[in-house]
């Protein structure tokens, strides 16, 4: 889209496991456009305006300049003063332990103040990012921030994480029972620890990421007849979940059609394969 600039940035390896990706956002007008559903978002808007989003669930709330995104169990809409700068990152489930400490499914499709959450540090470090207008310059900004904030993770929450990493990645309809026995713990254990960190139930997170995990890979299909990507049980079942999970149809998808904003973070992400984990860059 024309006046739109998307940039990614990995971050320094010593916070890979907490951090995914930090990105720069910069449009000449104003935002009204369908996210698809993710892990949650530190987000630092550099512009002067208003900002709100509409969530899966049909609540509507505002965004302070420094916000905190929690994860999303649906697509949903993001709107936006222009014109627009924004610099933010998606926080790992272990970057949510670390820097905010808190149940992660008490903020599932919602936005908090993130100056009165993480503190002065992080505001300060805003009047710096607003003369920098290189990624990797910015970064190199907040980077050091982010090692004042964190910290230290439960014991086993980093072999945890793994675990359901993988589980969410080894198949299209991963079984409860195999991440219980993956990680040693009851299936009540792991509902409760995947709710506190990733904000949703496994049978949710599955449904979630095989839906994000499809659409990246029909976005790479451009010609020939729609599949149906293993994991669904027909063509509707799929068109239905990526739907709900991105805010396009498969066909928008495979054609370049619909949100901009979400057809950009996927061939952005889709980029970086290699780079961070297959978790970010598949999904």
């Amino acid at each position: 889209m024309a006046g739109v600039v998307l940039d990614y940035q990995i971050p320094a390896s010593r916070l890979a496991p907490y951090i995914s990706t930090f990105y720069r956002l910069q449009t000449d007008t104003g935002l009204n456009e369908v996210e698809r559903a993710d892990r949650a978002q530190l987000r630092l808007r550099l512009s002067a305006g208003s900002a709100h989003y509409v969530f899966a669930d049909g609540s509507r709330q505002e965004a302070t300049p420094l916000h905190l995104l929690g994860p999303t169990s649906g697509a949903f809409t993001v709107s936006a003063e222009g014109p627009l700068l924004v610099f933010g990152m998606g926080l790992m489930p272990a970057g949510w332990e670390a820097l905010i400490d808190d149940d992660a499914s008490l903020l599932l499709n919602r936005v908090a103040d993130a100056g009165a959450v993480l503190g002065e540090s992080l505001t300060n470090a805003v009047a710096r990012l607003r003369f920098d207008q290189d990624i990797a310059a910015m970064a190199s900004i907040i980077e050091p921030v982010l090692d004042a904030l964190l910290r230290p993770t439960q014991h086993g929450t980093r072999s945890f994480v793994e675990a359901v990493d993988a589980w969410l990645a080894d198949a299209p309809s991963p079984s409860l029972d195999a991440l219980a026995a993956a990680t040693g713990l009851s299936r009540r254990q792991v509902e409760r620890r995947c709710n506190q960190l990733y904000g949703a139930p496994p049978k949710l997170l599955a449904r979630k990421y095989r839906a994000l995990r499809a659409a990246v890979a029909l976005s790479k299909q451009r010609g020939g007849e729609m599949p149906v990507i293993e994991g669904f049980y027909d063509q509707s079942h799929m068109i239905r979940e990526i739907k709900q999970f991105t805010g396009m149809t498969p066909r928008q998808v495979r054609t370049g059609g619909g949100g901009w904003l979400t057809q950009l973070s996927i061939q952005h992400r889709s980029a970086l394969e290699g780079t961070v984990p297959p978790i970010v860059s598949r999904t």
